[in-house]
């Protein structure tokens, strides 16, 4: 058996909130999609908006390597012929090999959105669909709130699903468009239905109801070989079913072709770079693309998964492109202190007298507040350092910051430094945007001179959280800095009841780990 993906990342996707693609980024998706191995790409709906009419011109000149390229639609309008219809005008000039219509199943979103009749309803689906084979497109039928609409009228459902195919649509897609459909009740309706159905059928889930990827696996199981969904489930309110997770849902676990598995190793990778483009964060907690799906904290677990990472994963990482990740913390036991060692390249024996030591002192540095899961290139060093193997590269001896502003302008933030290099001392004056970025720049204008390597990275991040609230404006605070040069990026932690002094810990920690890597 085999499934054929549907993505409609750039038309169901873009409706997130905090999501707008450019043109450029529409056509940079596309690509991106297609490379990977995605079936059907829908681009958007060129009778909505100038920016999807003009997609669709330009993606008349890119060349796909295998998906084609969809342009979805709404069915005639009531009380029209399908010719006059000013949307299905420009359905046709997009000049796309197929498209998506989508068509009211639901009795109730007839009479009541629509304001019209069950049978003008039946009419607009078998008039567009036929209209638009006529003019040689492959024609994808969306129906509607097809789940509601069975459970209120079967019958009427039903005939709306046959009004489309019998006027000659590819493929029927069945849509969960509330979200509220439950897996269950997506097998019973599709076991009802399907041996009624001439043309293959798929899927089209919300997930409102967090079931959209069950509800897409299960229409599989029923024999659906068509699914919709978008890269990281975004969409509308809750979002649509998320490809990251159904692609491998059907190719390891339900063994169904789709996609082959050297184009699954890139689906990791795909997730992020999507993202990237949307400008959204990426949830660390995304299955099988996540950066925590596969990561182990508690010793027992890493103990288990050292032996064998099956007694903790129920696929290998790579197999998706991800990778296995073992974190610190105080749950930490000596399997994870072993597994950091040796990812560190430190022979560290299971007995070494140093295992206890160093398990000691990050159960006291967290009960003080410090965290090393964003901030393992602090614990790196720390791990070092407890070994006498880390040597500084600077010392500070005095470090000020003033900050000060008159009436109504910006603050102005101003930064000095002493430093010790070696049996040299050097200091520095510095301005920035706040007290961090003063102080990198101070720090910078000693160190880059002595280590021009420091040139190659930056800060790409920076986060503060406030630990004890109660204690108000004495509360403890940790600061994570992310840095990152042309090949890696690390983060670094510090924790203070002041709030530039943890900042500083954390930045010279992560300038301290860059001089470390360029060492190695």
């Amino acid at each position: 058996m085999s499934v054929r993906l549907f993505d409609t990342t750039l038309r169901d996707g873009a409706q997130t909130e905090g999501i707008s693609f450019s043109l450029e980024d529409k056509i940079k998706i596309t690509r991106l999609l297609d490379e990977f191995g995605i079936h059907y790409i829908e681009g958007g709906w060129p009778g909505s908006n100038p920016k999807d009419i003009e997609f669709f011109q330009k993606m008349k000149s890119v060349q796909l390597r295998q998906a084609k390229l969809v342009a979805f639609s709404s069915t005639r309008r009531a009380g029209i012929k399908v010719e006059d219809d000013k949307n299905i005008a420009t359905l046709i000039a997009a000049e796309t090999p197929a498209v998506s219509i989508f068509g009211k199943s639901w009795d109730f979103h007839v009479t009541d959105a629509l304001k019209t009749t069950l049978e003008e309803n039946l009419a607009m689906i078998s008039d567009t669909v036929a209209y638009l084979k006529k003019a040689g497109r492959e024609v994808i039928y969306d129906a509607e709130h097809f789940f509601d609409g069975y459970k209120a009228n079967p019958e009427y459902a039903l005939k709306c699903l046959l009004a489309a195919s019998e006027a000659g649509a590819d493929l029927l897609c069945l849509c969960d468009t509330n979200g509220g459909t439950l897996a269950y009740e997506t097998q019973r309706i599709i076991n009802e239905i399907k041996n009624q159905l001439t043309v293959p059928f798929g899927i089209h889930a919300h997930n409102d109801a967090e079931c959209a990827v069950s509800v897409s696996g299960m229409a599989v199981y029923c024999g659906a070989t068509h699914v919709q969904g978008t890269i990281n489930g975004y969409g509308e309110r809750c979002g649509n079913a998320n490809l990251c997770s159904i692609i491998p849902l059907l190719k390891l676990k339900l063994k169904v072709d789709c996609v082959s598995e050297e184009q699954l190793r890139g689906l990791t990778e795909l997730s992020r770079h999507v993202a990237e483009i949307a400008n959204l964060p990426l949830s660390p907690h995304q299955p099988y693309v996540g950066r925590s799906a596969f990561a182990h904290k508690g010793g027992i677990h890493v103990s288990a998964v050292a032996k064998n990472p099956g007694t903790y994963e129920h696929i290998a990482p790579e197999a998706v492109g991800n990778e296995r990740r073992v974190t610190i913390s105080e749950l930490s036991g000596v399997s994870n202190i072993l597994h950091k060692a040796e990812e560190y390249g430190i022979d560290l024996k299971k007995d070494s007298p140093e295992i206890k030591g160093l398990i000691k002192t990050l159960k006291e540095m967290e009960n003080q507040g410090y965290s090393f899961e964003e901030g393992e290139a602090s614990f790196e060093m720390l791990v070092k350092k407890v070994l006498g193997q880390f040597k500084p590269y600077f010392d500070l001896e005095e470090f000020r910051v003033e900050t000060g502003k008159k009436g109504t302008s910006a603050a102005k933030v101003n930064a000095f430094i002493k430093l010790k290099v070696g049996d040299k001392h050097y200091d520095a004056s510095a301005s920035g945007d706040g007290p961090v970025n003063a102080l990198d720049n101070a720090l910078r204008k000693v160190l880059e001179g002595l280590y021009p390597q420091l040139k190659e990275m930056k800060l790409t991040d920076y986060k503060v959280r406030v630990l004890n609230t109660e204690a108000g404006t004495a509360a403890k605070v940790r600061v994570t800095v992310e840095s990152a040069d042309d090949s890696k990026v690390w983060g670094t932690v510090g924790v203070s009841e002041n709030v530039t002094e943890a900042s500083w810990l954390a930045l010279i920690d992560s300038i301290e780990y860059k001089l470390m890597l360029c060492a190695r």
